[in-house]
């Protein structure tokens, strides 16, 4: 493995730590409806537990509701209970096949406590970057020990590495801080 093949899959796989984040953030409750939500919670069909996207169409009616369409309306109760048991604080109203789940606002100290799991996966995202980078160097080093790299050579990748690093970290904190600004828009 050489220097540039070490520098170019971990941009890959911190860019992969990025949109781990990202995936995470989409899961935290704003005041806002997002069907994203949802996709943690599993229903009982036939059986086997299933992600209730697969037994249902999950949309947006506005702003505070996301509507849930079952594909088979025997599915109304069981998708129901399953959102009402998850621990997002939702209580989902059927209207006939279609079941709204309305947003509840959320209180000031909810809020607070949101952004703190949000920094939190913040904080666990720059430890996966950070723990990236230390793999690359030592990987680098290696290198070196083995004589397929020079010292200059090192040093170079070292602080390309760290330029990488700091431009990801970066991105997470903005990312962070966008999540933050969303949760706390009343």
């Amino acid at each position: 493995m050489t220097i540039a093949d070490i520098r170019s899959t971990t941009d890959a796989k911190m860019n992969q730590s990025i949109a781990a984040f990202q995936n995470n953030l989409t899961k935290i409750r704003t005041g806002r409806a997002n069907p994203a939500l949802l996709d943690s919670i599993h229903v009982e069909y036939y059986g086997s537990s299933v992600p209730l996207s697969q037994v249902a169409n999950v949309a947006l009616i506005d702003s505070r509701t996301i509507s849930v369409q079952p594909w088979e309306k025997s599915m109304g109760a069981k998708i129901e209970k399953a959102i009402r048991e998850s621990d997002l604080g939702l209580n989902p109203a059927s209207m006939g096949d279609l079941i709204r789940v309305p947003m509840p606002p959320m209180s000031e100290e909810r809020r607070k406590e949101m952004t703190k799991l949000v920094r939190t996966e913040g904080e666990n995202a720059k430890i996966a970057t950070r723990n990236l980078r230390r793999d690359a160097n030592d990987a680098i080093k290696k290198l070196v020990k083995d004589k397929l790299a020079s010292e200059d050579e090192q040093k170079r990748a070292e602080a390309e590495i760290q330029k990488v690093t700091d431009r990801h970290i970066a991105e997470i904190d903005r990312l962070v801080a966008a999540k933050e600004a969303e949760i706390m828009a009343v």
